[in-house]
């Protein structure tokens, strides 16, 4: 069997096969059907066809290209969207208000604990025995205060003696003064030179004795204001005794440290045994509550405003997106806040687009899922609805 080329008349040549000898025998022909089925050579698809079909094709797909770039193009003008973003939150940091030695540590790392729920148990004894010793010196002071009361009346009817006294001094001394008139008055010759003599010394003794009285008076009324001023003076010393029992109490009180609000313990770094000093750190406690902070750059912020929506996806969590809007925008840089400000009045200035932190909070506020814990530090993108 042989082949041969033949003109197909359209301008391309055909590969043929010749057609297969009858056989011999006179037989059925299927044999040679299948023969000329496996010789014949499929023709190739004219070139011009293909040439034709990608002439079509490269304008449709550029057309498509450029709908959706414009497309892409025109949504972007509705959102601002920057990824130097991540999740932030307060941090309670856990320190001892008096030097002890920690008794019991009550909670793990990462455990979840309520406001007041006990976090770690100081050593007692000594705070226990300065609140003893207080209250004993309170005891002391209110019967110190109760003595300095009853010196009070005390003085007071002393200085009542006292007036009396002097209320007699004076009648004496009054009486003694008009005898002795009466006797000057008399003629000389008619007055015995002994009684009038008498009569002169009784009214100086008299005399001195108003005056002995009325010291005694002042004396009297110096003791009722020394004894006032005892008595504010043990109650001042009562006030103070008060103060240090209430001192002994809080420092007792502190022995025991608990959670200021609920949130998780980080940072654990306190054993049982070791001895702590105040201020010294000993574990953290973050509260569910988180916000976003993302740093925008200053060529973003023309049309970002408190109250526009947001839409937040977190690194972590690939498939969660979370739904928020803008709280605030600090007034300031990042790079002005930060320890060592950029100093722009060089000879080398180099504009650097700034960024500046937006505050953003979250819609569904609650942080509570242990599979999708919301960490401050961790970072997002944000996505900030502007028109």
């Amino acid at each position: 069997m042989s082949n041969r080329i033949q003109d197909s008349g359209n301008g391309h040549l055909a590969l043929l096969a010749d057609p297969p000898a009858a056989p011999s025998n006179g037989g059925s022909n299927g044999h040679g059907d299948a023969a000329e089925r496996a010789d014949r050579v499929t023709p190739p698809p004219p070139k011009r066809t293909r040439r034709r079909i990608v002439m079509i094709m490269l304008p449709a797909l550029l057309l498509a290209g450029i709908a959706v770039a414009a497309f892409y193009w025109i949504a972007a003008q509705h959102f601002e969207t920057t990824d130097d973003a991540f999740i932030d939150g307060r941090v309670i940091a856990i320190s001892p208000q008096v030097p002890a030695r920690v008794e019991a540590v009550k909670v793990d790392d990462n455990q979840f604990v309520h406001k007041g729920d006990v976090l770690v148990l100081l050593d007692k004894t000594d705070y226990a025995v300065a609140l003893d010793q207080a209250n004993g010196a309170l005891a002391a002071s209110r019967g110190k205060l109760e003595q300095a009361k009853a010196q009070i009346p005390a003085a007071q009817a002393a200085r009542q003696a006292a007036q009396a006294a002097l209320d007699l001094a004076q009648a004496n001394f009054a009486n003694a003064d008009q005898d002795l008139k009466r006797y000057e008055s008399l003629d000389a010759r008619a007055r015995s030179r002994q009684i009038y003599d008498n009569a002169i010394a009784a009214q100086k003794t008299a005399q001195a004795q108003v005056g002995q009285a009325t010291a005694n008076l002042a004396s009297a009324a110096a003791q009722i204001a020394t004894a006032k001023a005892a008595v504010a003076a043990a109650a001042g010393d009562v006030e103070k005794a008060q103060a240090d029992v209430k001192r002994a109490q809080v420092n007792l009180d502190y022995c025991t440290i608990t959670a200021p609000e609920d949130g998780r313990v980080t940072r654990k770094n306190v054993e049982p045994g070791a001895y702590v000093t105040s201020a010294a750190p000993l574990l953290a406690v973050v509260p569910a509550e988180v916000w976003v902070v993302a740093n925008f750059k200053e060529t973003q912020l023309d049309l970002i405003r408190p109250g526009q929506a947001v839409t937040i996806g977190v690194d972590s969590y690939s498939h969660m997106e979370l739904t928020g809007k803008v709280e605030s925008i600090q007034s300031g840089t990042g790079s002005r806040f930060s320890i060592l400000p950029a100093e722009n009045a060089t000879g080398n200035f180099v504009k650097v687009v700034q960024r500046v932190p937006v505050k953003i909070t979250l819609d569904n506020a609650q942080n509570n899922d242990p599979l999708r814990l919301l960490a401050p530090g961790m970072s997002v993108e944000a996505k900030i609805k502007v028109r």
